[in-house]
């Protein structure tokens, strides 16, 4: 393996690194702020602490695609191993549009209801 892929594949178990930090720090920050900070007016605590959770879980997802990407497309880009990104990729955006949906309430693509920023 030359210095540019190693280099290259570094960067993606980074980006990965950097999912999975994202992820947990999300969780007790959200677990933090469950017990700590009184939720937005019109939500309990149980909502307010499911969607902080979600949009954790859903930026790590986004950060977990990307470093399967760069490692895939950089590193080792056969065939077999485009077609398990390829898997990765739709399963990953099935749950982080399934996520989308349990934070707002709504599809990404819908419009926001009036009088919601």
């Amino acid at each position: 393996m030359n210095s540019f892929q190693l280099y290259v594949e570094q960067i993606g178990m980074f980006v990965d690194a950097a999912g999975v930090a994202v992820i947990v720090v999300g969780i007790l920050a959200a677990t933090v702020r469950a017990f700590l900070v009184p939720p937005p007016t019109g939500l309990d605590r149980y909502m307010a602490y499911r969607q902080n959770l979600g949009r954790a879980i859903l930026l790590g997802l986004e950060l977990l695609v990307a470093g399967d990407i760069i490692k895939t497309v950089a590193v080792a880009p056969t065939l077999q191993n485009m077609v398990v990104l390829g898997a990765i990729v739709v399963i990953r955006t099935f749950l982080s549009l399934s996520l989308e949906l349990e934070i707002n309430g709504r599809w990404p693509w819908q419009a926001k209801p009036s009088g919601q920023s």
